[in-house]
């Protein structure tokens, strides 16, 4: 089973996460954080990646040390998981619709972490989530899941949307990407032979 269970604890966070690349997107997530915990919900159920992630957090100063540092253990369990990525598809994109959003993801299980993201949110706020911490959950994801990453909005004028858009197109191709590969289930998918 690909599975892989990650502990964090820093003086700001303590988390604890589990995920199950061969699950049906079942959650259980609980960070403190409630518009980014309703994100995470999304991310499961998309990908079909079952987690359940735990987080205690100096949200008494802000959400940003929760929410980066949830993104690292979840980046560090799917490297974990995906042990040496034998068999996987490797790629995965989405292009989805969410009203007015429409967001674009595409990503490589490289190994090579890079994050492109071209999303301007329109406020600064979603209830009293820092709209900026979207960006900094996917920075930290990518680079400590060996990631490369795009996402860009072609369209959107709510940012609730738009960012729960990203999560679910990012969601679905993670999915795709994480997939075996039928036509290839003994392989490295790299002609270098290792990713």
């Amino acid at each position: 089973m690909r599975t892989a269970k990650i502990s964090r604890k820093t003086a700001e966070t303590d988390i604890s996460v589990e995920i199950n690349l061969d699950g049906s997107g079942t959650y259980d997530n609980e960070t403190g954080v409630g518009f980014f915990d309703h994100m995470l919900d999304q991310l499961a159920r998309h990908s079909l990646i079952d987690m359940t992630i735990r987080c205690a957090g100096d949200t008494h100063i802000d959400d940003h040390h929760s929410v980066e540092d949830v993104g690292i253990a979840l980046g560090q369990a799917l490297t974990e998981a995906l042990g040496d990525k034998r068999g996987i598809r490797r790629y995965g994109a989405c292009l989805l619709p969410m009203d007015d959003a429409l967001v674009r993801a595409a990503l490589d299980l490289s190994g090579r972490p890079y994050l492109v993201w071209e999303m301007d949110l329109p406020t600064p706020k979603i209830g009293q989530f820092d709209t900026e911490l979207v960006r900094e959950f996917f920075q930290a994801f990518s680079t400590h899941g060996g990631i490369t990453l795009h996402v860009t909005a072609l369209n959107g004028i709510n940012s609730h949307h738009m960012a729960e858009a990203a999560f679910k197109s990012v969601a679905r191709a993670l999915r795709e990407a994480v997939e075996p590969d039928p036509r290839k289930a003994d392989a490295i998918p790299s002609t270098k032979g290792a990713l």
